[in-house]
């Protein structure tokens, strides 16, 4: 998986492509967890992640934890696979996922 970040001010987007799964969730972590910190703004463009599984549903459930205290959080351009993954686990209504 590669992961493209981008910081502007307190904003922090980061783009996903590839999967997102038990092997490439700890990087994504790690990502987040350097670079979350005094954010208000967390936006996670997926409009080139393939696949994510249970782990890396659990990475966008703890950002989101964390951003509810400090700011909000945007789930961009998924496709349909990932939207289904989405609805099926019930986090359609976790997320804010536009």
């Amino acid at each position: 998986m590669n992961i493209e970040k981008n910081v502007n001010g307190t904003q922090l987007q980061i783009a996903l492509e590839g999967r997102l799964d038990t092997n490439s969730s700890p990087q994504l972590e790690g990502t987040l967890k350097q670079n979350i910190g005094g954010m208000d703004s967390l936006i996670f463009d997926l409009k080139d992640l393939v696949y994510i599984s249970s782990a890396g549903l659990r990475v966008l459930l703890n950002a989101q934890k964390v951003m509810n205290k400090q700011g909000n959080m945007i789930i961009k351009n998924s496709n349909e696979e990932i939207m289904d993954i989405f609805d099926v686990t019930g986090f359609v209504d976790i997320l804010n996922i536009e």
